[in-house]
């Protein structure tokens, strides 16, 4: 049986419509990639969910309405950059609550735990690895306390519309009845501020998805011409639908030695890399009531560009 990133390629660039699922994007080098695009002054989102999470912790907190103790359980946690000042702020305020975050990967979970002990060794944190969902179901049936889950950084705008719900879905589904959510969302704003932050002159975008290419080389032993693909993206204004290509330049064929596939690419053809939805607060309404939430608060950051926004099951 193929392995699942062979197989999501094949099925990918052998559809009519090519695309590559952005999922992939984050092996190391693509990681490193992403971390230059955060720093990238035109590239808004991360500053703008850092400023919220410093700023406007205490208003968070307040509207969580939780007895103590409780959980703070993140999935994806990262570095933890961002929620480290809304874990410092409980801290000092003498909250009693658990910190649980969920990876996959045991090497970032050990990195994050060794800096939270040296920055907040009076943090109690409970590390948890595997899937998101298996987790939560499991945390759901053996941890009695209320929860708070954060699902940050815009996520959600990854995914199209009816798979978005399905995800809030499932989240609501491992929660308990009173649990929150506190999700990063990007919003509507100037089209020209959001096509900077995803179209950047240095050509750093376009390396991070050309990334992708190289790792199919260098893990499957194709043979894509790198130069021979370009990068574009598309913002519309109307629905807030950004996506990302990558543009072949010449009609060409790649090899997949593993299973013998032959890839073909027209001159011009584009392969769909990711989508990056913007809301507005209508939709934000929606997409809770759609999927068994409401919408307690939405915080928002000084430029109104972003909110974190908080729902309720």
């Amino acid at each position: 049986m193929l392995k699942t990133f062979e197989q999501d390629v094949i099925v990918g660039l052998t559809s009519a419509e090519k695309f590559l699922p952005s999922k992939y994007f984050y092996n190391d080098e693509g990681s490193r990639i992403f971390k230059e695009i955060m720093e990238m002054p035109s590239y808004y989102l991360s500053n703008c969910e850092y400023e919220i999470l410093a700023l406007q912790a205490a208003g968070i907190h307040d509207k969580l309405g939780f007895d103590e103790p409780f959980n703070i359980i993140e999935l994806g946690a990262g570095d933890g950059t961002k929620t480290f000042k809304l874990l410092q702020y409980l801290l000092t305020q003498k909250v009693s609550f658990d910190y649980i975050p969920i990876d996959i990967s045991q090497e970032a979970m050990n990195m994050l735990s060794e800096t939270l002990h040296l920055k907040l060794p009076e943090l109690s944190i409970k590390p948890a690895i595997g899937d998101y969902f298996e987790v939560l179901d499991q945390l759901k049936h053996t941890n009695k306390q209320q929860s708070l889950l954060l699902f940050l950084g815009s996520n959600i705008g990854n995914y199209p519309n009816k798979e978005a719900i399905e995800l809030m879905q499932l989240l609501n589904k491992c929660m308990k009845k009173g649990d929150k959510l506190l999700m990063g969302i990007d919003l509507q704003k100037n089209p020209k501020v959001i096509y900077d932050a995803y179209s950047d002159s240095g050509g750093i975008t376009k390396r991070f998805n050309l990334n992708l290419l190289k790792r199919i080389n260098r893990e499957l032993g194709a043979n894509f011409d790198i130069d021979q693909f370009d990068f574009y993206c598309y913002y519309n204004p109307r629905n807030g639908e950004l996506f990302s290509y990558l543009v072949s330049l010449a009609e060409q064929e790649v090899f997949l030695p593993n299973t013998n596939t032959k890839l073909f690419f027209r001159k011009d053809e584009i392969i769909w890399t990711e989508q990056s939805k913007k809301y507005n607060f209508k939709e934000i309404e929606l997409l809770a009531e759609q999927s068994g939430f409401s919408v307690v608060n939405c915080f928002i950051d000084s430029k109104r560009y972003f909110t974190d926004s908080l729902l309720s099951k």
